[in-house]
């Protein structure tokens, strides 16, 4: 009876060193909270996040928030060296405007002359000609609500948490998140 306590005992502590080792260096579940990523992730999604991923222009990211406690959803737009500018609607990186295809159903709704992303210029607004070495410029989807590094500057690689790579909730979209 004692050694079948102790297999167990065993096999349940080997079980939890694994699935600790997974979340903590491999991948996290999460759930999404508001509105800033529509129309590809909405409140209430449950995501994974790989913690092993390189990041690349355009990725959806998680990362904590560096003006609140929460941690944020956004996308991925300036890379460290990088001129961003958003002028009459167009991103422009390093000078080459953007083709931005997540956006065209927002866009395909807007009235004649309605504006969906906000002029912007990184250096104007936050003084800096390009994107510092060791930090993100992210976007949120939904423009008009989103809070990104528009309002609250760049973000530090140290609190990128990973890319969202998968979605497991809700069950009619479950599958890799695509960008």
């Amino acid at each position: 009876m004692v050694k079948e306590i102790i297999s167990w005992l065993k096999a349940i502590i080997i079980a939890l060193l694994i699935v600790f080792g997974v979340r903590h260096f491999i991948m996290e579940p999460s759930i999404v909270k508001g509105d800033s990523m529509l129309p590809n992730l909405h409140e209430g999604d449950r995501i994974i996040i790989s913690k092993i991923s390189s990041i690349d222009r355009f990725d959806e990211i998680a990362f904590v928030s560096p003006d609140t406690d929460d941690n944020y959803v956004k996308r991925v737009i300036g890379l460290p060296g990088d001129r961003i500018v958003i002028e009459n609607d167009t991103l422009y990186i390093n000078d080459e405007p953007y083709e931005e295809s997540y956006l065209d159903d927002f866009k395909s709704q807007l009235a004649e002359g309605q504006i969906f992303t906000q002029d912007f210029d990184l250096e104007a607004d936050y003084g800096y000609q390009v994107v510092p070495d060791g930090t993100y410029f992210v976007l949120g989807d939904n423009r008009p609500i989103s809070r990104d590094s528009r309002s609250f500057g760049v973000i530090n690689e140290d609190s990128i948490i990973g890319e969202v790579v998968f979605r497991i909730w809700p069950i009619q979209v479950i599958g890799p998140i695509k960008h």
